[in-house]
């Protein structure tokens, strides 16, 4: 007799699946053709809260297919929705459609992560160091700095 693996026993396969494959994916609820945009970024996770998804939505953070989204915005399957907060943008396709937030294993298959990876930490560029007493940056330099990080709007 072979001992369990570390961590537990091995999950049992669903009743009358063949032994030897792996368990099924979370079922997501069936959800409508469309949703407000704000609602869905939320509900599979990219923000913490409805409230700072829609924030981002009015400050121009998120896009869909290309164009700034107001919080009102409709998704559905197969739109692109590019969302910029904590971290690097992420790029994700909607799969599936979610009005009411689930859970993190469930809300990973509602949506194609199309993020590209970090570059390695050895291709990152130092961050730039204003001199001391430089103050604010001008809105011309501001818009330099942020073609240089690739953000432009």
């Amino acid at each position: 007799m072979t001992a369990p693996p570390a961590g537990g026993s091995p999950p049992e396969p669903a009743a009358g699946a063949p032994a030897g494959t792996p368990p099924p994916r979370p079922v997501l609820p069936a959800g409508p053709a469309s949703t407000r945009v704000d609602r869905w970024v939320w509900a599979v996770r990219l923000t913490k809260t409805r409230a700072l998804a829609a924030a981002a939505c009015r400050a121009g953070h998120v896009r869909v297919n290309g164009d700034r989204a107001k919080p009102a915005t409709s998704v559905k399957v197969g739109d692109e929705v590019r969302v910029r907060g904590e971290g690097p943008e992420r790029i994700v396709e909607v799969a599936h459609v979610l009005e009411r937030r689930v859970g993190p294993g469930p809300a990973a298959t509602a949506y194609l992560d199309h993020t590209p990876a970090p570059p390695p930490p050895e291709q990152v560029a130092v961050a730039a160091q204003r001199d001391r007493g430089a103050g604010r940056p001008t809105k011309r330099e501001r818009r330099e700095i942020d073609r240089l990080r690739g953000r432009e709007h």
